[in-house]
């Protein structure tokens, strides 16, 4: 795609010329200083904008190693069941919804999304530019009808065609779609939910005919695993950082207040191609950065609002703005985070005592009576290794709430879930949530279309106790 101009970059003004004058002699010490701050702020958008271009080529949606929904470009692909355990292209999934997941560059075509009837059943679609911030509000919160849902891109002008419910326009031309629909654990609701996904899709607009297109989502093609690793997937590359910085910056054009951070990092990126010395500089800086900044946040513990019982949280997720700090925390450890409107997320590395959570303890969490999360959508805690993915075990159980229809209460109302590596006595094996043995592992709370309680701030987790 053509480079916008200098002055489109920064906001079109001609006025002045933030940043240094082109041609200005930098040191090294000054590149590698914009250099480390630019790839914190910056790592987001480079994970989404690799995200667009690691499968854009692919012929059709399917399944990568049989178990991840993958796409071409603006082109969505449903699972008809849970993730598997062996999932690593988004940390912290989830156990409780049918997933789908789809790219879209809106500077190649607007897309098109379907909503099927969902009847009483808990939906949301999540709808996020390159910043990971919402641009469409698509879910039974919203009270969304079912219809055709139009995403068009900032410089999208042309007719909106009949049959379209609503259009959604977002401010950069890369973004990401994960539809999620609530299922419960029983053979009865997997069934039944299969006639309702099969009607979710994502399609260029040049493919809309204003007829719902169904296709059985269980009979995808299947394609090659990329490898396998214990890790999320290496979205953002030290390496490439500066010849993708550039074309990131184009897709996202600077917020208000962004125009001199975005002209002071494009005249460094100007310098490093024309001076292979200073683009080594970058590069290097960029890997100390991965190494120091942005590892550490993978710990729930290194970032959030605190709360009692060494719980963790956030406000303003999946609507960052400026706010890179927690934008790139949360991109790392748990990227596409739902709204707080949507979805309210707890977080958890410490016990009571403020010590390691790990499998060669046993823990109990006790839910007070009527002191469950206070949803109208449903919640559940999910456990996660050290890598923030599911361990599997023999049960094939990795979270527990709402879905689970066989949860036992203590005879004064209350609700404990127990959280070891080996089975505990009946009748408590029905909220048991296998640990990995001798490993470190962190808990994690969802609570979907959350009400009072966890909107005003006054529910908080209970703590996660040691069972001697």
């Amino acid at each position: 795609m053509a480079a916008p101009s200098f002055a489109t970059r920064i906001g079109g003004s001609d006025d002045a010329l933030p940043g240094p004058v082109p041609g200005t002699r930098m040191t090294e010490a000054y590149v590698r200083m914009v250099a480390r701050e630019a790839y914190f702020w910056a790592w987001p958008m480079l994970n989404v904008y690799n995200r667009r271009l690691a499968f854009k080529d692919l012929p059709e949606p399917g399944l990568m190693g049989g178990i991840v929904p993958i796409a071409p470009l603006n082109r969505l692909s449903m699972l008809s069941d849970y993730i598997e355990p062996q999932e690593r292209q988004v940390a912290c999934p989830n156990q409780d919804v049918v997933y789908g997941a789809g790219s879209i560059g809106l500077d190649v075509d607007a897309v098109v999304i379907q909503v099927p009837d969902f009847g009483d059943r808990f939906w949301v679609y999540q709808v996020v530019d390159i910043r990971t911030d919402s641009f469409a509000d698509l879910g039974k919160m919203y009270h969304t009808k079912p219809g055709f849902y139009l995403l068009v891109g900032r410089d999208w002008n042309d007719r909106v065609p009949e049959g379209i419910t609503q259009v959604f326009r977002a401010s950069t031309n890369t973004g990401f779609v994960i539809p999620r629909v609530f299922v419960d654990a029983t053979v009865e609701d997997k069934q039944a939910v299969q006639s309702i996904v099969n009607q979710i899709d994502m399609y260029p607009l040049s493919l809309f005919d204003g007829k719902v297109k169904e296709r059985d989502w269980s009979r995808q093609p299947k394609f090659p695993a990329q490898g396998s690793s214990n890790e999320e997937t290496r979205w953002v590359v030290p390496e490439n950082f500066v010849d993708e910085l550039t074309l990131v910056l184009d897709d996202a054009l600077s917020l208000p207040g962004e125009e001199a951070r975005y002209a002071e990092v494009l005249s460094v990126v100007a310098a490093a191609q024309k001076d292979l010395r200073l683009k080594a500089a970058m590069i290097d800086e960029a890997r100390l950065a991965e190494e120091d900044l942005i590892s550490p946040l993978l710990q729930f513990r290194n970032y959030g609002l605190p709360l009692a019982n060494n719980w963790t949280t956030q406000d303003n997720g999946a609507s960052f703005g400026t706010d890179y700090f927690t934008r790139t925390a949360v991109a790392k450890s748990n990227i596409f985070v739902n709204k707080p409107s949507e979805t309210k997320y707890f977080y958890q590395d410490l016990d009571a005592k403020g010590t390691r959570l790990n499998g060669a303890k046993r823990y109990a969490v006790t839910f007070a009576k009527d002191q469950l999360p206070p949803v109208k959508g449903f919640w559940s805690l999910t456990l996660y290794n050290q890598h923030h993915f599911f361990v599997p075990n023999a049960i094939k159980r990795y979270s527990l709430g709402t879905k689970n229809k066989d949860l036992r209460s203590n005879d004064d109302g209350s609700l404990t879930i127990y959280v070891q590596s080996e089975a505990p006595e009946e009748p408590h094996r029905s909220n048991w949530l296998p640990s990995p043995p001798s490993e470190d592992f962190s808990l994690y709370i969802r609570a979907y279309w959350p009400t009072d309680g966890i909107t005003d701030g006054t529910w908080i987790p209970p703590a996660v106790v040691v069972v001697e």
